[in-house]
């Protein structure tokens, strides 16, 4: 069941790794294949030893329906995002160094750049800390998150969302380089934040447009 979903999920699993924004068996992915339904991938398993057998398929309250290994112990906060996020059909955990610089700090990173403010709506919140894999982290992610695709998780790392995996990939890269130009603005003596109505105006640019263009339907 879901094979071709599955073997999106490995792959996805390994352009994760190989992308600095994770390391070792840090971080997770997840699919939504159906209302109640999602693929998430193992615990405890590297990214470059997945393979599509090994992603677990659970029920929309996180209880295994398929799959011979143990989901992701970050189940919990995936269904709060799909519960919080209507249009989320991916979700993909990161600990990549320069977000996690500022889920360190407990801060924001700021609306500095165009594509962070047209893919993921605008600042990135810090959530309150919550240890790992409980429900107490999920929920003080939702609340951080907004009406955002990304949200941090402090002293942890972040989580973003898309349509598509990837399009969450992308809000993953687009957060990371982020993070990262907010860091560098500092040493030229800060960085300009884009305002609220610009926020939103691309945002909305490209929501009703510009990813559709990147999906080929417009």
């Amino acid at each position: 069941m879901y094979k071709k979903e599955r073997r999106a999920v490995a792959a996805m699993g390994r352009q994760l790794l190989t992308s600095g924004l994770t390391a070792g068996t840090w971080g997770n992915i997840s699919l939504k294949v159906a209302p109640d339904a999602l693929l998430i991938t193992p615990s405890g398993l590297g990214y470059d030893k997945q393979q599509a057998e090994d992603i677990v398929l659970l029920n929309g309250e996180g209880e295994a329906m398929k799959g011979k290994r143990l989901p992701s112990s970050e189940k919990a906060l995936h269904i709060a995002i799909y519960k919080a996020c209507p249009q989320a059909r991916a979700v993909i955990h990161t600990h990549g160094v320069y977000s996690g610089a500022f889920a360190a700090a407990h801060m924001s990173i700021p609306a500095l750049t165009e594509d962070l403010a047209q893919v993921i709506g605008g600042p990135v919140n810090c959530a309150a800390y919550a240890p790992a894999g409980t429900e107490e982290l999920a929920q003080a992610a939702v609340k951080a998150l907004g009406e955002r695709r990304a949200v941090l998780m402090a002293n942890h790392g972040a989580a973003v969302w898309g349509t598509t995996l990837e399009q969450a990939f992308m809000a993953a890269q687009l957060l990371e380089k982020a993070a990262h130009v907010a860091l560098l603005a500092q040493i030229l003596g800060g960085g300009k934040k884009l305002t609220a109505a610009q926020n939103k105006a691309m945002h909305v640019f490209y929501e009703e447009h510009y990813s559709k263009r990147q999906e080929g339907e417009e």
